[in-house]
């Protein structure tokens, strides 16, 4: 049997929660966004992806202030599945490292609960 990805459903209101591993080996929450509706707002950290692959992390700051981020961000769009929002990025000092940590993300895989 397949490992398959973790997944959280979470209360009305609120999307799905899954975790992707970072670079670095640590785990992130991501929130689940409805890719059609999406929305980069406030001072949260988004991911856009396709399939397991990370295309864009960053914020909105990022989109103001960061041309090439921008440009980044409006490719990733055209062909992204699906956008998450982080749940917890750390401490504003670690921003930068977090966002190089899921730029090379995939989504976590547990561990298969058959012996083989």
């Amino acid at each position: 049997m397949a490992p398959s990805a973790e997944i959280t459903v979470l209360p009305s209101g609120f999307g799905r929660a899954t975790h992707w591993q970072g670079r670095s080996g640590r785990v992130y929450d991501l929130l689940s966004e409805n890719l059609e509706h999406f929305s980069v707002a406030g001072e949260d950290l988004f991911l856009v992806a396709k399939g397991g692959h990370a295309l864009w992390v960053g914020s909105s700051e990022d989109l103001v202030s960061d041309p090439m981020s921008r440009t980044r961000f409006r490719l990733a769009l055209d062909c992204a599945d699906r956008a998450f929002r982080v749940r917890s990025s750390g401490a504003p000092n670690e921003r930068l490292s977090t966002v190089w940590d899921l730029e090379g993300a995939a989504p976590l895989q547990s561990r298969s609960r058959s012996a083989a």
